[in-house]
């Protein structure tokens, strides 16, 4: 039951989706009787901002390109106590809404995110599947299982969640960036599964599945390496410690057996890799320290905020 006192916000990020944005927004004012329709305009070439305004939305902009830009442009403009977040592209169950949110304020959580089920072949592309699989075993072995769909642009938040989160991507990236927040600060969180339809005629994906695919494996690999420098500094020390005594081993032989050092380019070598070995897990030491007080600045910023509303 979803408590008639509470302000919730639908954010529709939208590119180019005059084909389907009029339908998106009629289906969640149809399944959200009392929520406010935001359309995000991200500098669409097509009717999009006309047809979303004619359905009954609020139309914004955001000129800044990229869904990380617009995300962050919502999440500073709008004040409400739910926010749900969904692609302008008719991919997303908006009858799933409701359910959404009940489970955020029964449970008291801060993000339910929509498990996509697809309902048709041409729904989840082969490519863009397996990236979301990889990509989410990655996620999963660095932080933790918490997850199944680590990529879904379905996803309802607190207001907590939402003025507490420093929104750093600028495209596609978004959705591990908000995962990884939850996974790093231990907040509560739940996962339900949704239809995920194919997109209507005239709809195309933005989505490129190996540039963007690489933009997120590259977006994981940064936010391991600001969240958890201590493990990544230490494997990149404790591989190059291993080549250096790799190297090192048949020389200090040679210089056993026959007193000499006759490779002195590999010796120098060898030293110097221990010596950007050790630099590399003392860095790691350092940032471990740097990265526990911005946990705690983050968790500050998180408590803040005052608590969901319980009637």
């Amino acid at each position: 039951m979803i408590p008639s006192s509470l302000r919730i916000a639908v954010l529709l990020p939208c590119f180019n989706e005059a084909a389907a944005v009029a339908a998106v927004v009629a289906d969640f004012s149809k399944a959200l009787p009392g929520a406010t329709i935001y359309v995000y305009d991200n500098n669409s070439t097509d009717r999009t901002a006309e047809l979303a305004r004619a359905a009954g939305a609020e139309v914004r902009s955001e000129r800044r390109q990229g869904k990380g830009h617009v995300v962050r442009r919502m999440f500073a403009d709008i004040d409400a106590d739910i926010y749900v977040l969904a692609d302008g592209d008719a991919t997303y169950d908006a009858t799933s809404a409701p359910r959404l949110i009940a489970r955020l304020v029964e449970d008291h959580l801060d993000m339910v995110v929509g498990l996509r089920v697809d309902q048709a072949e041409a729904a989840y592309r082969k490519g863009h599947r397996t990236g979301n699989w990889m990509l989410t075993q990655f996620l999963s072995s660095v932080f933790g299982q918490a997850f199944k769909d680590i990529l879904s642009g379905y996803r309802v938040f607190s207001r907590r969640f939402v003025k507490s989160f420093p929104v750093l991507s600028d495209g596609f990236e978004i959705e591990t960036e908000l995962t990884v927040h939850a996974l790093e600060l231990a907040l509560p969180v739940a996962e339900i599964e949704t239809p995920y339809y194919a997109r209507p005629e005239g709809s195309f994906s933005k989505l490129n599945t190996w540039r963007d695919g690489f933009r997120i494996f590259g977006t994981i690999l940064k936010l391991y390496r600001s969240e958890k420098p201590l493990r990544f500094f230490t494997a990149i020390g404790a591989f190059l410690a291993l080549v250096a005594i790799g190297l090192a081993i048949p020389i200090f032989i040679t210089y056993l057996e026959q007193g000499i050092v006759p490779r002195l380019p590999t010796a120098v070598l060898s030293t110097g890799l221990m010596i950007v070995a050790m630099l590399s897990i003392s860095s790691g030491l350092v940032l471990d320290t740097v990265t526990r007080g911005r946990r705690e600045m983050k968790l500050l910023a998180y408590l803040s905020q005052p608590p969901p509303k319980s009637d």
